[in-house]
């Protein structure tokens, strides 16, 4: 065991791979805590639109990011860990289906993932944490004790997107929700900073043919591979 308290636990992976979900139940099997990088870029893009700043806006963008407030509040059981921005809970806000693409887009930014770098090291640094996002293996904390690559066909990906928006009210068909992941997948990998990519010493872990417990299993044993136990 390091001087931390416990694990620094990297999940990267395209959009629909099952992260979040994936995250959220590793982080309490552990007792760890989750830190949930993409809804800060969420967040950025959310607060962008309500103050009228275009998502190409790099600069605007920047400085807007550097001047959030950003925090996670401790979750229900079961749920996701409530964002609050400036304050506010705006968990269910940053989940609409036009804020997942700019948020694609405002990530894109050095300023941007220049003024989160900071905001996710400081959450994560002291270890006994569960990071999920597009860079945290490569970039955010590329020493972190556990890197897994998550992926998923686009077929699969693409019905598990489609089957979380319409559990949540969205009226959308699968063709849009494949166009749309198809865009944020070229948009993410093709990006000049901070690129997807499995990091080059990450597990990679494909779960188009397992189910979420199964995803999960295999996550905690990895964990347990790398020296590490639960709380």
């Amino acid at each position: 065991m390091t001087a931390k308290d416990g694990a620094i636990v990297a999940i990267d992976g395209p959009a629909g791979a099952g992260k979040s979900t994936a995250a959220r139940l590793l982080a309490e099997r552990l007792g760890y805590v989750l830190i949930d990088t993409g809804a800060l870029y969420r967040a950025v893009a959310l607060a962008a639109k309500e103050r009228g700043i275009a998502w190409d806006d790099a600069e605007a963008l920047g400085a807007l990011t550097a001047s959030l407030e950003l925090r996670f509040e401790p979750p229900e059981a079961g749920a996701r860990p409530p964002l609050l921005v400036d304050g506010e809970d705006r968990s269910t806000d940053i989940r609409a289906p036009d804020i997942s693409q700019g948020a694609s887009q405002v990530s894109a930014h050095p300023p941007v993932r220049a003024a989160l770098l900071g905001v996710q090291r400081a959450m994560g640094e002291a270890g006994g944490c569960v990071l999920e996002g597009r860079d945290i293996g490569t970039v955010v904390f590329p020493n972190a004790d556990v890197k897994v690559f998550l992926t998923a066909s686009l077929d699969s990906r693409v019905g598990r997107r489609f089957d979380e928006l319409v559990g949540a009210g969205a009226e959308t068909d699968r063709d849009a929700v494949r166009a749309e992941m198809e865009t944020r997948d070229a948009r993410d990998s093709g990006r000049e900073v901070a690129p997807l990519k499995p990091a080059d010493d990450a597990v990679r872990l494909d779960s188009t043919d397992l189910d979420l417990e199964e995803v999960v299993e295999r996550l905690a044993a990895i964990v347990r591979e790398a020296g590490f136990s639960a709380r």
